[in-house]
């Protein structure tokens, strides 16, 4: 894999405009553009969004039991994520109940898929730009890594593959699944899936331990003061609790909606578009949600900006109030002691993510500890009808929203989707948009420039894939060279 940079001209001094496409390590597809101002600084960057998905729109007509299976398809990476709150939508419609195996299996399942990719993009997508030390882009990959540190590549791929086939187990595959149906699960665990399960579970924590103490050691403690403070930006945060206490939680919760000095809102999945509005620009196929319920409107000026909350790991771990598994919770003392609540700094997704990873092993093990979760009642019955569900959850990369409304056959009749990186396009662009500010000076860049601002994007962990939905706002922007950089065409 080798960075987009290498394949377009390092300067453009008649267009005074940097191309940077496609941005790499990143699950879909996107550019930055970035516009220079007669003194060669950077002037405006931008994130462009150029897939266009549509699953809003073809999900109508269709039965809403069909609907779970259909979404999984959105995204190769967190196609349980949608699959979870797919079937919770569904059964919000329908007024189902789950039985209590069944939630144990679905949140076994959200574990495991959380773990796979939290391995996934630390050490595969982000851990490139700190581990791998020279060989430029080229080198900037997986393979670079176990070049540099085999020992290291093998731990990372059998963590991810472990998890992975823990979920082939009990569930028949790890991509693109059908396990989970309205109303509850396909089918019960065995006594006997459990216990190897569960051996197979200690195992992931303790990577999960040595993970945070490799990240400390080698990555947190070595980030140069630029390193540390790239693409930072100041925004509010979204993310799930529990409503008892306030605690994290990524299966069933209330939303709590945190602005930058640290006070919040609490509500329910279905309460969201009073709180939630959601903005259009006319280059890109992205739509911008912001916080509504704050009256600021909508703004990404770097000095002004309004309306602007982030979600993801960070977001999660600044509005939760405490952590239940206790070394995750240790993490979250020491996190808070260091940065303070609510942190900003964008490069502290990374640190936060493996927090998280802790979470996710430690409550797998919870969950697979259970005797409930072999009860063999793992289904009720979802009777079809006229309503309106929304499924929420925390996926990766954020708070995911699944809001249908079905006649009185069942059949979808609209769907809304708002997913962890559309919660984040804005402050994406915010971010990628302060680091070229901040490294783009005098008409200088290089390679290495362009991956530092790309690195303000990585952060974030984003699926394009999943966040590009909407055709609303028109094309993205098209620009022509001809061979000596001169601007011949744009649309």
């Amino acid at each position: 894999m080798s960075e987009a940079v290498e394949n377009i001209p390092q300067s453009r001094p008649r267009s005074r405009e940097i191309v940077i496409q496609p941005v790499t390590r990143i699950e879909g597809h996107a550019r930055i553009g970035i516009r220079l101002d007669e003194n060669g600084n950077a002037a405006e960057a931008r994130v462009h969004i150029m897939a266009m998905r549509g699953f809003e729109k073809f999900l109508e007509g269709r039965p809403a039991e069909e609907i779970p299976s259909i979404v999984t398809r959105i995204c190769g990476l967190c196609p349980w994520q949608h699959h979870l709150a797919s079937n919770k939508a569904v059964e919000d419609c329908f007024g189902t109940e789950v039985p209590l195996a069944a939630r144990y299996l679905r949140e076994l399942a959200q574990m495991l898929s959380h773990i796979a990719d939290k391995v996934l993009h630390f050490f595969f997508l982000a851990g490139p730009d700190f581990l791998v030390g020279s060989g430029g882009p080229s080198a900037r990959n997986i393979l670079g890594i176990a070049k540099h540190a085999p020992e290291l590549a093998g731990k990372v791929m059998q963590a991810r593959g472990r998890a992975q086939a823990m979920l082939e187990k009990f569930a028949g595959r790890s991509i693109h699944p059908d396990a989970m149906v309205p109303g509850g699960f396909s089918r019960p665990m065995s006594e006997k899936e459990r216990d190897e399960m569960r051996g197979e579970a200690l195992e992931l924590l303790e990577f999960a331990r040595f993970a945070m103490d490799f990240a400390k050691d080698q990555v947190f403690s070595c980030l140069s003061p630029e390193q540390a403070t790239l693409g930072d930006i100041f925004t509010g945060f979204l993310g799930m609790v529990n409503p008892i206490d306030g605690s994290l939680n990524f299966h069933d919760g209330v939303l709590r909606l945190m602005r930058p000095d640290g006070s919040f809102h609490e509500f329910s999945g279905r309460e969201y578009t009073d709180f939630i509005g959601e903005h259009v620009e006319p280059w890109s196929y992205g739509k911008f949600p912001y916080a509504r319920g704050w009256g600021d409107g909508f703004s990404m000026d770097l000095a002004d900006p309004r309306g602007i909350y982030r979600t993801n790991s960070l977001a999660r771990l600044n509005v939760a109030e405490s952590i239940r598994t206790p070394l995750a919770q240790s993490e979250l003392r020491e996190f808070r002691s260091l940065f303070g609540r609510p942190a900003q700094s964008t490069m502290l997704y990374h640190r936060t993510r493996l927090i998280e990873l802790l979470y996710a092993c430690e409550r797998t093990v919870e969950i697979l500890e259970h005797r409930e979760i072999t009860d063999r009642h793992v289904r009720n019955d979802a009777t079809p009808k006229a309503g309106r569900g929304v499924g929420c959850i925390e996926a990766p990369r954020g708070t995911l929203i699944h809001d249908y409304s079905t006649d009185e056959n069942g059949f979808i009749v609209r769907a809304n989707l708002i997913v962890g990186t559309t919660h984040n396009l804005a402050a994406i662009n915010m971010s990628v948009d302060r680091a070229a500010h901040d490294l783009i000076r005098g008409g200088k860049v290089d390679g290495e420039v362009l991956n530092r601002v790309e690195m303000a994007m990585r952060a974030y962990d984003p699926c394009i894939s999943c966040a590009a939905h909407s055709l609303d706002g028109g094309g993205v922007p098209v620009t022509v060279w001809d061979s000596e950089g001169n601007v011949v065409a744009r649309r």
